[in-house]
């Protein structure tokens, strides 16, 4: 799946001074495609190499994870049902068919994720992986849903700190590819000021807990 970039998005709304500076505006096409290189790197293969540190606690993996399997790089196509109406044909692409493109910025908002949680205080959701139902991270930890709904909002994708990836199923690439144990594509991390951050597609983890009646297992069988 293709996914559409926009230099507007790179620019934070509320920094209006920025945007009428006509010096400033000159660095914008450089600082977008610094971010288009880490979210497709595809576009620049075989020119140059990202790295993007991965220390303590991020887990560093290996392309190994991401090697050919029985469906694309996972063992199993996406559950038959998602939450919050995340479309099941887009997380299928983007999960086992892609390494470097997202769902479009701003996608998470259009589902009905933001109804579904209580925006109002700090309870903790498990984000599931949407191919095995495992739990891959807990947010918001550390601060309340409004604060991680602006983060979110302003990089246009569910974005995630270190505290809230659970690490014993999710792995980080040399690249910044992020993505878990069993091969599902998650996102990249692309860190800022404040530390990593892992910018994730919500269809990648909009799954059902492994072993419930929703995600199409039922006395151990999947459909």
């Amino acid at each position: 799946m293709k996914q559409e970039f926009e230099i507007e998005q790179l620019i934070p709304s509320s920094d209006q001074q920025t945007r009428n500076n006509p010096l400033k505006k000159m660095v914008y096409p450089l600082a977008a495609l610094g971010g288009l290189f880490l979210v497709s790197t595809a576009l620049m293969a075989g020119v140059v190499e990202a790295r993007v540190p991965c220390e303590p606690p991020c887990v560093p993996g290996t392309e190994a994870i991401m090697s050919k399997k029985e469906h694309g790089t996972s063992h199993t196509p996406v559950q038959e049902k998602l939450r919050w109406d995340c479309d099941r044909d887009t997380a299928d692409r983007i999960c086992n068919f892609n390494r470097h493109y997202a769902e479009y910025a701003g996608y998470w908002k259009s589902t009905t994720f933001l109804d579904e949680i209580d925006q109002s205080g700090d309870e903790e959701v498990t984000f599931f992986d949407s191919n095995t139902g495992k739990p891959l991270f807990n947010a918001p930890k550390g601060r309340n849903w409004q604060q991680w709904i602006k983060e979110s909002t302003l990089h246009g994708w569910p974005s995630f700190r270190d505290d809230e990836v659970n690490w014993d199923v999710v792995r980080v690439l040399s690249d910044g590819e992020t993505v878990s144990v069993d091969g599902t594509h998650l996102g990249h991390n692309i860190p800022d000021k404040n530390g990593n951050r892992y910018c994730i597609n919500l269809v990648s983890v909009a799954g059902y807990p492994k072993g419930s009646a929703n995600n199409g297992e039922e006395e151990g069988t999947r459909r």
